[in-house]
């Protein structure tokens, strides 16, 4: 099983403090995803210099888009599944994701799951957050699985390299975030299974117009 952990924030100064506490939350991700067997690549905003002004990569002509862009439609392309590691802003997703995710089509994303994963330096840990990823990650195509991770006080339980203090009770928070990636996983395979059998083909993603989605006249 191959995940891609999308880093929902690209902001490297403070206040806050510490900076980028979303890379201590997507490494924490990454060593729970590797103790459960899973394969991943972490997709870092900071690292992929996307087109200015806005354009989709489905917008160019074949062949014309900035190679960075095709090369990562080819990652979500291949990958089995999603974890999106988001901050909250206004009660809404990181806008920073939400415009990284927005330069691919749902064709790349459709019928795989994902994994919502929010954090916070206060108290609430991102949870209203994720009740606006949920419907944008089913509009991508990507559903999420129901279990969702929120991590309040993220400076506090995880460290840079994604570990816990001593303070921390490694184990109860292992045991929940694996309840998330569990469920993952379990849908990454199953709907791996059903791509793989060809049996049941899966119906059309919507790659042209928004009048795909219409209703009949």
């Amino acid at each position: 099983m191959k995940f891609l952990i999308f880093i929902g924030s690209e902001r490297d100064s403070t206040p806050p403090r510490p900076a980028r506490l979303g890379v201590r939350v997507a490494r924490a991700c990454e060593r729970r995803l590797a103790e459960n067997g899973a394969d991943f690549a972490t997709i870092d905003p900071l690292q992929i210099d996307l087109p200015s002004p806005f354009k989709p990569q489905f917008s160019y002509a074949k062949g014309k888009a900035p190679a960075e862009l095709d090369a990562l439609a080819e990652q979500i392309k291949e990958a089995d599944g999603y974890v999106m590691v988001s901050p909250e802003y206004n009660h809404s997703m990181s806008p920073a994701l939400a415009h990284l995710l927005n330069h691919f089509g749902s064709s790349l994303f459709s019928y795989k799951p994902s994994a919502i994963v929010t954090y916070s330096a206060g108290q609430w840990g991102g949870a209203r957050a994720a009740v606006n990823m949920r419907t944008f990650l089913s509009e991508l195509g990507c559903l999420p699985v129901s279990s969702m991770v929120h991590v309040p006080r993220a400076q506090e339980v995880f460290d840079d390299l994604g570990t816990y203090p001593e303070t921390v009770d490694a184990a109860r928070w292992d045991t929940y975030l694996d309840r998330t990636f569990k469920q993952l996983l379990w849908w990454s395979a199953a709907a791996e299974r059903q791509r793989a059998a060809g049996s049941v083909a899966a119906p059309e993603a919507f790659v042209k117009s928004p009048t795909q989605r219409n209703a009949p006249d």
